[in-house]
């Protein structure tokens, strides 16, 4: 599907675009691959890794500005919708900020792909969209309910759309492992909770999951793929077995453990050997065997959550796992 194809990524410039590009890349030799952001500085730094790449180019953009956005969009087939706010604290201190974009943003990115006739879009989510404490959560999970709910307005442009979701990314600037390793020395790590439970997810399984989510998707669906679980405090042992643990409280709009499909969902949630699939509770979406495919429905009171997960990451699976990665972790 995206063989030959031109695939725009908003937000482009950040840790899963980096990975994005160079992975789609190699797999799918897409005709071109264009990389919208606001910032011209990530730009330039990225641009130098591509340099002899002509199928990648960059775009000065943001999605709060809708005609900019009708301009990047034209001749485009795909979209991967990455750009948002996203620093808890950040979102609760610039609340007017946080909606523009996310929430604003997303309304923008929808009418551009229908209008532009762009095929198909899919959208970044997060774990904290499911039951959300926080503002970043609330707007995530609004922008959720447009992507979804586009898919009634395209019409005869037939764009579809769908959403993926995934919790804590190993390694991604400002996450817990870079965190841990940038003051391991100092012999204390700080523990908001001892019982804290966070799910892992790699990059690479990231997109991996957006490009099941295009091949696979009617639209309307929410992707949320199987992935393992860990303790924090197990987190802190691997970076640094000697070092002390320090409890110091949870943060203002953090959860004790991470959310992906709470149980209010589950009548509309269907199992895959690799993922779930929250299908649309409108226009009987959630009864379309298109959609269901060969899935299996979960129990009516199935949840999905970092501490009720079947499957954990071992210590030595993470340790292997950083020794492997230790020169991108916090790079990107």
């Amino acid at each position: 599907m995206l063989t030959g194809s031109t695939i725009l990524i908003t937000g482009g410039t950040g840790s899963f675009g980096n990975t994005f590009v160079p992975m789609t890349l190699a797999k799918y030799n897409p005709k071109k691959i264009i990389i919208f952001s606001r910032d011209e500085m990530k730009q330039w730094e990225m641009a130098k890794l591509f340099d002899d790449d002509n199928r990648v180019r960059f775009f000065i953009g943001d999605v709060r500005d809708r005609e900019r956005l009708y301009r990047a969009f034209s001749g485009v087939d795909y979209v991967v919708h990455a750009a948002a706010t996203k620093i808890v604290p950040t979102a609760e201190y610039n609340p007017f900020e946080c909606i523009k974009t996310n929430v604003n943003g997303a309304m923008n990115v929808i009418d551009a792909a229908i209008d532009k006739g762009v095929k198909g879009v899919v959208a970044l989510s997060t774990d904290k969209a499911s039951s959300p404490i926080n503002l970043y959560g609330a707007s995530k999970l609004a922008s959720d309910k447009l992507f979804v709910a586009g898919n009634a307005y395209s019409g005869e442009h037939a764009t579809r759309f769908s959403v993926v979701r995934y919790g804590n990314v190993m390694g991604s600037r400002g996450s817990v492992i870079p965190f841990f390793m940038s003051i391991r020395d100092n012999g204390t790590l700080p523990i908001t909770d001892n019982r804290m439970t966070r799910f892992m997810i790699s990059l690479e399984q990231g997109v991996e999951l957006v490009w099941h989510a295009f091949e696979d998707m009617v639209g309307g669906e929410i992707y949320v793929k199987k992935i393992p679980s860990m303790k924090v405090t197990d987190i802190a042992h691997v970076i640094a077995p000697e070092a002390r643990q320090e409890v110091v409280g949870i943060r203002p709009g953090e959860k004790l453990h991470e959310q992906m499909i709470g149980i209010e969902d589950a009548p509309f949630t269907y199992e895959y050997d690799e993922h779930f699939k929250i299908l649309p509770a409108i226009n009987d979406w959630a009864v379309d065997e298109t959609r269901i495919k060969q899935g299996q429905k979960v129990a009516e009171d199935f949840s999905y959550t970092s501490e009720n997960n079947p499957e954990w990451m071992p210590l030595d699976a993470l340790a292997s796992w950083i020794e492997a990665n230790h020169k991108k972790i916090g790079a990107i």
